[in-house]
C-alpha cells in the first residue's frame, strides 16, 4: 500500500506534493506509528541561513516531526571542524532528545576540506528499516534519493522535510510525503539579516579572509558556503536554543 502511493505521487509536481502533504500529515493520520528522525544539520544550517536568514529551532522541529507518533530515534548528524568547538550546540541538542553524532571534518594540506555523514545516515536508516514504520529524513540533498527508494521498496514510509528551494527534486519525488520546513521552526538571526543586507548592498557577507579563498577550496564536499563562517558562534546559538527549551 505504501509503494503504490509513492508510484502515485511520482507524477506531481513539488509545489502540489506541498499542497497535498501539508503539516497535519505526520501527526494526526499516522497517529502512532514509530518513528525514527535522521537530521542533516549541516544541510539544514546552511539552508536555513541562506534562505530565510535564520537558525532552526530544534525543539520545534522534534515536536513537528513526531506528531502523535512515538519517536523511536532521533539523531543529528554533526561535522565539525577540528579548531571550532561545539560542545554546547552539541549538549543542547542533547538535551532536546537528539542522539548526537560528530564527525570531524578533515582539512587537506592545501586548505580543501572534506566531511559528511552520507554514508553515516545511510546505514543507520537501514538498520532502523525493521524498527520503525516511517523514516524522516530531514534533508534536502539529493544524494539520499537511492536510499528513500530502497527504504520505500522495504515497506517503509518515507518521509523528507526540508526547504522546498534547497530540496532536490528527485528526493522530493522519491518519498511518500514531502513536509517543508516553514518560519514557524525558525528564529532569525540578526547576523545573519545583517550579513545579507551587506551582500544585497554589494559588500559582501563574508570576512575578508573567507572571501580570498580560493574557490577551489570553498567548493570542496563538506565545505558549504557560510557554514564555517558562522560556525563558531555555536556558543550564542547554544545559549539562544537553551531559552527556548525553558519557555
Amino acid at each position: 500500500m505504501e509503494q503504490s502511493e509513492s508510484v502515485g505521487h511520482r507524477s506531481r509536481a513539488p509545489e502540489e506534493r506541498v499542497r497535498t502533504h501539508a503539516r497535519p500529515v505526520p501527526g494526526e493520520t499516522f497517529n502512532g506509528q514509530r518513528v525514527a528522525a535522521l537530521i542533516d544539520v549541516q544541510n539544514m544550517f546552511y539552508s536555513a541561513k541562506s534562505l530565510f536568514q535564520s537558525k532552526i529551532n530544534y525543539r520545534r522541529l522534534l515536536e513537528e516531526v513526531a506528531g502523535k507518533r512515538q519517536l523511536i530515534r532521533a539523531v543529528a548528524y554533526v561535522v565539525q571542524r577540528p579548531d571550532v568547538d561545539q560542545t554546547s550546540f552539541i549538549d543542547v541538542l542533547t538535551r532536546l532528545g537528539y542522539e548526537v553524532r560528530v564527525k570531524i571534518l578533515k582539512v587537506r594540506p592545501d586548505g580543501s576540506a572534506r566531511g559528511d555523514w552520507d554514508t553515516g545516515l545511510t546505514i543507520d536508516a537501514i538498520r532502523l528499516a525493521e524498527k520503525v514504520d516511517t523514516v524522516v529524513l530531514v534533508s534536502g540533498d539529493g544524494d539520499f534519493v537511492d536510499l528513500a527508494t530502497y527504504l520505500a521498496g522495504r515497506g517503509v514510509r518515507v518521509e523528507v522535510m526540508g526547504f522546498l528551494r534547497n530540496t532536490a527534486n528527485e528526493l522530493i519525488e522519491a518519498a511518500h510525503a514531502f513536509i517543508p520546513i516553514e518560519e514557524h521552526l525558525l528564529f532569525k538571526e540578526k547576523k545573519f539579516v545583517e550579513q545579507a543586507e551587506r551582500a544585497a548592498a554589494g559588500e559582501g557577507s563574508r570576512p575578508a579572509a573567507a572571501r580570498s579563498a580560493p574557490a577551489a577550496n570553498r567548493e570542496q564536499p563538506g565545505f558549504a558556503p557560510g557554514f564555517w563562517d558562522d560556525v563558531e558562534d555555536e556558543e550564542g546559538e547554544a545559549k539562544t536554543e537553551r531559552a527556548k527549551t525553558e519557555n
